[in-house]
């Protein structure tokens, strides 16, 4: 079965980084140590793991990183080799594939009772490392902040698909799942809808784990996939006072309002509308006042830097661009007493109704935004050198996801049609 593997090569890497930088985001894949090979099914490490049979697996900003030769070192002891990437994953369990490829279709399915859809929450904590007691912060839920994704009975591995003993989602070998990170799939929920929980997941994590609360006025730097998803998490579960959103492009902006913003801008008017929001004057480059949150959605230093500028003395930063080495100027981060916090993966989250799985409130945002209308092309895993390149150009010609589709090109439609804002998926 094919399927894409990332394999340890410093020359291939370095040359992956060259000519990401000369020729774009995502074209690394052409000389890079990623290839497409035939793949065997991965083993279950014990009873309690499943075998994952990927419908769609999505593409999202650390792939490209790590394609393009530009993640940093620090991930070099939190990764195995040689890997199988993939996480934004949807699925079958082994077993309930029906003969058609794709759950829900016509055609009996190989396994006993109708084909079930899975999403899989990839971070490799303690439960599916086999370590008990588990460490602090996955007993309080906050699987995200797992102290031992390097140790345990697996390889090393932040999370499925950069772990070489558990498969990824970019294969049609499928991957292994621990029953801990397997959530089933309602039915009105399209696969494209279900390929979004994943990144959901994360704005959705970095909204309610921040201090954005209603009545509060709040920034929106960067509106790819996880900017759009955080404008999606504030307006429906936080209904902060206004929500700002700076993006390149014009269908960014107009998702951007689509999905609950009060004003979307390019990103160099996000000051200007900043200042007049918050009724603020500029002094050393800084608006005097400002938001009371920014989320930066970039990860570089010219966004960073903008962040800092745009939020108020006293308010806060979220990073959930990843960021690399960076060169900043942080003395305004010192003299305004600005709290700057990343944001990473998920677990439980505190809310009103008590504590709840963020994959949880994922897949009900998903299903009542129809989040699905976000994937706007779909690749044959054969493609991957088009679907990268796509991916990593996606701002520019007008998309916002791009997913691999392992199920050879069927759709299971939704119970209800979400509108598509960019397009048919092709």
């Amino acid at each position: 079965m094919k399927g894409l593997i990332f394999e340890r090569s410093v020359p291939r890497f370095l040359a992956a980084r060259v000519v990401a930088n000369l020729a774009g985001s995502g074209r690394g894949a052409a000389v890079g140590p990623l290839r497409l090979t035939d793949l065997s099914e991965p083993d279950p490490p014990g009873p309690e793991w499943q075998h994952v049979q990927p419908l769609m697996s999505g593409i999202c900003g650390s792939d490209l990183a790590t394609i393009d030769g530009a993640s940093s070192r620090y991930f070099e002891g939190l990764v195995s080799m040689p890997f199988v990437p993939g996480h934004e994953v949807v699925g079958v369990l082994s077993g309930q594939v029906t003969t058609a490829g794709r759950s829900g279709l016509s055609g009996a399915p190989t396994g006993s009772g109708p084909a079930k859809r899975v999403v899989v929450e990839p971070v490799l904590a303690c439960a599916a490392r086999g370590l008990d007691p588990p460490c602090a912060a996955c007993r309080a839920g906050r699987t995200g902040r797992c102290e031992r994704v390097a140790v345990g009975h697996l390889a090393p591995g932040l999370q499925i698909g950069y772990c070489s003993d558990t498969g990824g989602g970019w294969s049609a070998a499928g991957l292994v799942a621990h029953s801990s990170q397997i959530h089933p799939v309602p039915d009105e929920l399209s696969d494209e809808d279900a390929v979004m929980v994943e990144p959901a997941a994360c704005a959705i994590h970095a909204v309610l784990s921040s201090t954005a609360r209603a009545g509060a006025d709040i920034l929106v730097v960067g509106a790819g996939t996880i900017g759009l998803l955080v404008v999606a998490a504030l307006r429906h579960l936080v209904d902060p006072r206004s929500v700002t959103v700076g993006a390149r492009y014009e269908h960014q902006r107009a998702l951007a309002l689509d999905l609950g913003a009060d004003t979307a801008v390019p990103g160099e008017e996000l000051g200007r509308a900043a200042r007049r929001r918050s009724a603020s004057f500029v002094t050393s480059r800084h608006l005097s006042s400002g938001a009371d949150v920014v989320f930066d959605c970039v990860g570089s230093a010219a966004s960073i830097t903008q962040s800092i500028s745009l939020v108020r003395p006293g308010g806060d930063v979220v990073l959930l661009g990843m960021p690399s080495s960076v060169r900043l100027d942080l003395a305004p981060l010192w003299h305004r007493e600005v709290r700057m916090a990343g944001a990473y993966a998920y677990g439980t989250e505190e809310t009103p109704d008590g504590p709840r799985r963020t994959f949880d409130i994922a897949l009900e945002l998903a299903g009542s935004l129809g989040l699905g209308r976000l994937v706007s092309a779909r690749y044959p895993i054969e493609r991957f050198e088009d679907a990268l390149a796509h991916a990593g150009d996606a701002g520019r010609r007008g998309a916002v996801k791009i997913v691999f589709d392992l199920a050879g090109g069927g759709r299971r439609e939704p119970a209800r049609a979400a509108t598509d804002l960019n397009g048919p998926a092709t």
